[in-house]
């Protein structure tokens, strides 16, 4: 993911900052919230029908990684949006966003239970804006024959893979936590509220079919979340460590029964093995591991002429285990991870026409998704190498191979795709660990 990997470079460029600091925290995170939004192009071609406009605002939910070096902080969010979806004519209109943004801030309070922090996000992201009517119950063959049930329109399309995120997103906010003890432990609980706003900054973003959408990415907004935390004071000798890496690497499955299908009904199959792009969020707390995955499987093609199609899968895993194994800067260890996925197919016209004429003629597309529990073994090898003598910050390579297994069938219609979501992976990854 391409504002993945620039968060790598915000990483080493606050090397020469903190190399001579002693005090930081690392904290793993997750927010929940609301953020005003008004669609206004979109709904006033709704007024210009005499028909009511959709209802503002989107929800927020979030996975963070962050570290403080002193005053200085640095860190990582990743976001799903989801809009306030509106009924017309037996059709849903809805729209959901992606973003994954990299935070520089400034801590306006001492290093101890209480922070207040300023901060600035830059990133990427992906829009998803859709109309579709419900279908009644059909088999794989009868879809894929009669496909065409509204429109979906994608910018920075992640159904294809992390690497097409897009667009140019920012946000200027504040951010309270405040530490409570977890008996027995060192690490605290955090909570925290977050508050400020989201904008695109460039007027032409997030343009699609003769509509302007940059209101479903802009808004003030407010979260409200809770997290682990390491704060150093708490720590007599390096016992705990967070760290955050970007995954990539190959997932051993294809997509063999449905491509049968497709060639079946006169569409072209997905080529090759999906492409995998995610982050990797891993701490260790003497001797114990824990975690968080989160990467996006995807395969996309050519379905036929004037079409094209992917097959998507984004899955989210919390992780437990223990090190095995530590010498100087070798480490192996094993994880188990329990998680959800889900599993969507996307068949997608090129030639829809503008608005107003595709919200009169919205029958161009077909979707359809499942989603599910999975589970996880993992073992993996990891190599420290310290950027300064005292070891304040390590650059962390690691090798991690496992097999996912589906908890459910994953049905498309009524095809099980269970043996494609079933798969052996071997993953790389590259991350730092303060």
């Amino acid at each position: 993911m391409r504002a993945t990997s620039i968060l790598f470079l915000f990483l080493f460029s606050a090397i020469s900052y903190a190399q001579s600091n002693k005090e930081n925290r690392s904290t793993l995170y997750v927010t929940y919230g609301t953020t005003g939004a008004n669609l206004r192009l979109f709904n006033e071609m709704l007024e210009n029908k005499g028909l009511s406009p959709m209802r503002k605002g989107y929800t927020n939910l979030g996975l963070g990684y962050q570290t403080r070096y002193n005053d200085f902080i640095l860190g990582f969010e990743l976001y799903q949006n989801s809009g306030l979806s509106s009924d017309f004519n037996g059709y849903n209109i809805d729209y959901r966003t992606s973003r994954v943004l990299l935070n520089v801030g400034y801590a306006l309070t001492e290093e101890g239970s209480f922070q207040f922090i300023h901060y600035m996000s830059i990133g990427s992201g992906f829009l998803n804006f859709q109309m579709l009517r419900d279908r009644p119950n059909q088999n794989i063959n009868e879809f894929l024959q009669n496909p065409e049930h509204g429109f979906v329109l994608r910018d920075g399309n992640i159904h294809k893979g992390s690497r097409f995120f897009s667009g140019l997103l920012t946000e200027i906010g504040f951010q309270a936590s405040y530490d409570l003890p977890i008996p027995g432990r060192e690490e605290v609980l955090e909570v925290m509220t977050k508050f400020g706003y989201a904008f695109s900054p460039f007027e032409n973003s997030w343009k699609m079919n003769g509509i302007q959408f940059s209101g479903a990415q802009s808004g003030a907004f407010i979260r409200a979340g809770v997290g682990i935390s390491l704060p150093d004071h708490n720590f007599f000798y390096k016992d705990a460590s967070l760290g955050i890496h970007l995954l990539t690497g190959l997932q051993m499955t294809k997509a063999t029964e449905f491509n049968k299908i497709l060639v079946e009904n006169g569409y072209e199959p997905f080529d090759g093995r999906p492409n995998n792009w995610g982050v990797k969020v891993l701490g260790e707390s003497k001797g114990w591991l824990y975690g968080v995955d989160v990467y996006n499987v995807a395969l996309k093609g050519s379905a036929r002429a004037g079409q094209n199609h992917t097959l998507n899968s984004v899955r989210v895993y919390a992780n437990s285990g223990v090190k095995f194994f530590e010498r100087k800067n070798l480490e192996f260890g094993g994880l188990a991870g329990l998680g959800f996925a889900n599993i969507r197919y996307t068949l997608s016209s090129n030639y829809k026409p503008d608005f107003p004429l595709l919200f009169e003629e919205p029958d161009h597309d077909g979707y359809i998704r499942n989603s599910g529990l999975m589970a996880k073994p993992e073992i993996y090898a990891a190599y420290a190498i310290p950027f300064t003598s005292e070891n304040a910050f390590n650059l962390i390579l690691g090798v991690h191979a496992g097999y996912e297994t589906p908890l459910s069938r994953y049905r498309l219609q009524n095809l099980s795709m269970y043996k494609y979501m079933a798969n052996p992976y071997l993953h790389f990854s590259i991350g730092i660990r303060p």
